[in-house]
């Protein structure tokens, strides 16, 4: 009891540190990255071979070392010039530098290898780079969690997951999921040009950290902080700018591909049109049908930030903003749930911890159901037609579910309460008598 008589809430145990590193979590990462090299040991025990059968049956595929024969990476080519076999990457150049980076790092240990052995040298790379972007992530959303009076210990959430050991390292999303979150990071700082700038490098990896820039216009707008958020604005285009203007200007052909090739896509893997189609209710226009909800869903976002009695925070918006994209976009790849685990935890890290931990595992479930399933359909095992949409539409389901639990926290917060958007400051000391 306070002097008052009033009751205090107890102190919750903090996550173990040294000095502000959350040991245990950063640890759990390592696991969990173990346990997911365990998992695709098959294929890289076998040299990564192009074999359905090993790569699908053994749940162990990765686009890694595929990527590394089919763009002229494994010969020394850049991925954006004209490949004299194959098409160029129809990645954004971000994650281009990456693999271009690794696979001359790998090719410098391995000089002269067989194929399968620049194949696994390349993988291994990958691995330990993909590796320390997932602690860097860990450690940004245990920050977050610290510096706005969240539950630290749920950055063991992210570091422990099992779609982070399945998923890791299906593709380089960690480069971009580790930029998104320490541009929240920045922001929880009050260091506008800083998010910016890892915006900036995040969209130039992946398209999703874009989607940062909506909600922070939001934010800003009810706070009235717009010179932030131009100041944000104009970092995250200048790095976006930067990085990718020499592919533009020497390999214009290749820089276009990205945009070409998702242009194009019409509905695929892991989509909810996709479904729907392999039930036999294709979506007619589907591009102008899944832009339209998507509209409709960002303004709903846009009306919950306006109107909410508490200012939501960054990463509630930014979940919500990103879950939309994911739920109406025309494919859903595997990895894509990396996009939303941080900012699932970091959204959801002033709630009720028993609530949180409940939905994280159901959803947990339904990845890793949908998971199984993408890998057993594409190997052609699956016994009836509608398993795999049925495991796409259970993933999407309790992702729209997730979605309802963060505007429901956003709407029952108490008007009073403090925004996790903004940083927990102590009381200055009284003065001393002299």
């Amino acid at each position: 009891m306070d002097a008052d008589g009033r009751g205090t809430a107890p102190e919750r145990p903090p996550t173990r540190t040294h000095r502000g590193v959350p040991t245990i979590p950063l640890v759990a990462t390592v696991l969990t990255f173990a346990v997911g090299f365990a998992q695709k040991w098959p294929c890289h025990y076998a040299g990564w071979p192009w074999d359905t059968r090993l790569a699908f049956g053994s749940y162990c595929y990765s686009d890694i070392p595929i990527l590394f024969r089919g763009r002229g990476l494994i010969d020394g080519a850049f991925p954006y010039a004209p490949q004299p076999a194959g098409p160029p990457l129809e990645y954004p150049v971000g994650s281009g530098y990456l693999m271009d980076l690794t696979a001359r790092l790998s090719r410098l240990f391995t000089p002269g290898a067989d194929e399968a052995t620049a194949a696994q040298a390349y993988f291994l790379v990958n691995v330990v780079v993909l590796l320390a972007l997932a602690l860097l992530t860990v450690w940004a959303v245990h920050a977050v969690l610290r510096r706005t009076g969240g539950r630290t210990r749920d950055a063991l959430l992210v570091a422990a997951a099992p779609t982070l050991a399945l998923a890791g390292t299906i593709n380089w999303d960690l480069l971009a999921v580790a930029a998104a979150v320490l541009a929240v990071l920045a922001w929880a700082y009050d260091r506008p040009l800083l998010a910016g700038a890892m915006i900036g490098l995040g969209t130039a990896a992946k398209l999703f950290p874009l989607f940062l820039l909506g909600p922070l216009l939001l934010l800003c707008l009810r706070d009235r902080r717009l010179r932030d958020f131009a100041r944000t604005l104009a970092a995250a285009v200048a790095v976006w700018l930067v990085l990718n203007a020499p592919v533009m200007v020497l390999y214009p052909d290749g820089w276009w591909e990205f945009w070409r090739f998702n242009a194009a896509r019409e509905a695929d893997f892991g989509a909810l049109w996709y479904a729907l189609q392999l039930l036999g209710a294709p979506v007619p226009a589907v591009n102008e049908v899944a832009l339209g909800v998507l509209v409709l869903l960002l303004l709903g976002v846009a009306a919950l930030a306006r109107y909410a009695r508490r200012p939501p925070t960054l990463a509630q918006l930014g979940f919500l903003t990103v879950a939309a994209f994911l739920l109406t976009n025309k494919v859903y790849s595997p990895q894509y749930v990396l996009w939303l685990l941080p900012l699932l935890v970091l959204a959801r890290g002033h709630v009720p911890g028993r609530r949180v931990l409940r939905d994280w595992v159901l959803w947990q479930a339904a990845e890793v159901l949908h998971w199984v399933a993408v890998w057993r359909y594409l190997g052609e095992a699956l016994t009836a037609d509608w398993q795999y949409p049925a495991a796409i539409l259970i993933r999407v389901a309790v992702t729209a579910y997730l979605c309802g639990q963060v505007v429901r926290d956003v709407l029952t917060a108490p008007a009073e309460a403090p925004a996790d958007a903004r940083p927990v400051t102590l009381p200055a000391p009284a003065p001393q008598p002299a």
